[in-house]
Parts: structure tokens; C-alpha cells; sequence
């Protein structure tokens, strides 16, 4: 029997399924991958915010990863919320014993604005975080909160990435989405630059939108894919996932992971 690549995700829980660990799984489950979990945090989340959240101690993070790449093993592993500069600098200790490539989603704020990341934790996350990426995905709000660059238009996207780059991951793909017009992102590691355009999809229903292209991300990596490879299918998956999105709830309902199974 064959063994599917073996993909860690390290983030919080979205109780309402449609970002973090759920999306996480859910896409690695969908892109041919067996998905594995270190849960950081744990949310009251639904299609309307984040009611609650609850850090989960740093002593269980630790476990529940040496927990799996000890005993399982990791061919890609993929971060999403780590609220606090313990839980940052704890995961960032564990990433830097590894070989395996890693996805940094630098996860800022929800879907629906509510914070999900201690200012007190960004400079562990740039000094002590993106080092040890292979990727790091950050919007447009992330890039301006980590390094105070405004991205208003494209053109701004290339002194983005330099910034993110200067904190040592390997690439930085600066996701454009919130940008007007089609739904382009750059890929570059500073010496190559890869444009990923896509027709922006007029629904609204797009929850958990970045946990799935970094998942999709790493999934591709386990796979086997360059970077560039690995980014250019995930923005296939996620485009897919984005214009398939469905209404759940009263709000704001979640990309559809299994839209190609449909």
C-alpha cells in the first residue's frame, strides 16, 4: 500500500469549519496528502467572527509535535495562528530542527477583522518565525503589520516581498487579493519573480481563503513540487475553492475544499 505524503499543520481551530485546522485538513485530505495537527489555540468562531479564544500552553504544543514528527514523520508542515511571542518562539524552535519544507502563514487577523496575534508577539514572529521558512504567505495587512509597507496597487507588491524577504524566508509570496481588479499574487525569492493572476470571483463567501492556499501550498511541497510549482497549483486549488464558496450561517460562509469532488 502506498503511503501518502505526510503534511503537519501547526494553528488554531475554527469551530465553524472553515479556516484553520478544519480548512487545513480538509485541503491536505483534497490535494492527496495525509493531514496531521498540533492545535495551538482553540476559537469560538462562526460565519458572523470570533466570539472567543483560548491559547492552549506551550508545554502541549511541544507534545503534540514531537509527538508526531517523532514518531510519524514530516514531509511538509504548514503554521497558521500563533497568538502569542511563547507560541511563536516555542514553534519556531521545533521548525529549525527541521529538513522538511515549511509554509509560514502569518496569521494577523480573522476573516472578520478580530485580532489573532499579539502585537507583543510580532517581532518574535519576524526575527524569530520567518527564518525558518521555505514560504511565507502574507496579505496585504500582514505585510503592512510586520513590516509597515502599504501595498495601495500592484506596483507595490515587489518592495513588499524585499521587505518580507529581509527577515530571511526562502520566498515570499505577497498575496494581492485584496487589492481591486483580478486576484494577483507575486512569488519571488529576490532573484525570481512569478506573477499568479486569477478572474476574481464576485462571492462573498470566502472564509478561510489563506489557511487553504498555505495548506495547498505545503501539500504540493510534500508532493514533491518546486516552490513555484507548488504555489502556481495551490492558486488553482484556492481559485476553485473560492468560486465554489457557499453560504452557511448568517455571515460570511467558507471556500468549498472539496469542490473538485463535486
Amino acid at each position: 500500500m502506498q503511503i501518502p505524503p505526510r503534511v503537519l499543520t501547526v494553528a488554531g481551530s475554527d469551530s465553524g469549519g472553515g479556516a484553520g485546522i478544519q480548512a487545513d485538513l480538509k485541503t491536505m485530505l483534497a490535494l492527496g496528502t495525509h493531514g496531521m495537527s498540533v492545535l495551538t489555540a482553540v476559537t469560538a468562531q462562526n460565519s458572523l467572527g470570533v466570539q472567543g479564544a483560548w491559547e492552549l500552553p506551550v508545554e502541549a504544543v511541544r507534545a503534540q509535535f514531537r509527538s508526531v514528527v517523532d514518531d510519524i514523520g514530516v514531509q511538509a508542515v504548514k503554521t497558521g495562528m500563533l497568538s502569542s511571542p511563547e507560541l511563536v518562539e516555542t514553534v519556531a524552535g521545533l521548525l529549525a530542527e527541521l529538513s522538511a519544507p515549511v509554509v509560514i502563514d502569518p496569521v494577523g487577523v480573522s476573516k472578520h477583522g478580530d485580532a489573532l496575534l499579539a502585537a507583543s508577539a510580532l517581532d518574535a514572529v519576524r526575527t524569530k518565525l520567518l527564518p525558518t521558512a521555505t514560504v511565507a504567505t502574507p496579505n496585504l495587512d500582514e505585510v503592512e503589520q510586520l513590516t509597515g509597507v502599504r501595498v495601495r496597487e500592484e506596483g507595490d507588491m515587489r518592495r513588499a516581498a524585499a521587505a518580507v524577504l529581509a527577515f530571511g524566508p526562502r520566498w515570499a509570496l505577497i498575496k494581492g487579493g485584496h487589492l481591486a481588479g483580478d486576484a494577483v499574487d507575486l512569488l519571488t525569492d529576490g532573484t525570481e519573480e512569478h506573477w499568479l493572476r486569477a478572474v476574481r470571483h464576485d462571492n462573498r463567501h470566502t472564509h478561510g481563503t489563506g489557511c487553504t492556499l498555505a495548506s495547498a501550498v505545503a501539500s504540493r511541497l510534500a508532493h514533491g513540487d518546486t516552490v513555484p510549482e507548488a504555489v502556481a497549483a495551490a492558486k488553482e486549488y484556492v481559485t476553485g475553492a473560492i468560486a465554489a464558496g457557499f453560504r452557511l450561517g448568517a455571515g460570511i460562509g467558507p471556500v468549498d475544499h472539496g469542490w473538485r469532488l463535486r
